[in-house]
């Protein structure tokens, strides 16, 4: 599972941005089911159609080994104090299911969804 959050973050905060990002990041790795996560700026200052055009866009993201982990994260005391940060994501889908997957100079290859196509067959296994 894929988790990604963006930012308008403007020139002057940048600093105290990166700062918080980096302690919301280590606050999600020390999480069980965490892979990998990383912190990036686009390297095209456009902001988006919300906010000023001096706004940079960051993006924090995040791996995981499924959606349970990363659900549970959220209930972390070290992730609840970093909610502040992760509020102020934009309003737009953060969490993605990969899938396909490919190397360098590699075929792409499909995985199979852990969607479960019934909702109410879902409910039922996670009140289990």
């Amino acid at each position: 599972m894929l988790v990604v959050y963006r930012f308008a973050v403007t020139e002057g905060e940048t600093e105290s941005f990166s700062r918080d990002a980096e302690d919301a990041l280590a606050a999600l790795a020390s999480c069980g089911g965490f892979v990998r996560g990383g912190l990036g700026r686009a390297i095209d200052d456009y902001g988006n159609g919300d906010s000023d055009a001096e706004d940079a866009v960051w993006m924090l993201w995040t791996e995981w080994n499924d959606v349970g982990s990363y659900r549970r994260s959220l209930s972390n005391f070290q992730v609840k104090m970093a909610t502040p940060l992760l509020s102020r994501a934009m309003p737009e889908a953060s969490g993605f299911e990969v899938l396909a997957e490919c190397g360098p100079g590699g075929t792409p290859r499909r995985i199979d969804s852990d969607r479960e196509t019934d909702p109410e067959s879902a409910r039922r296994e996670a009140a289990r």
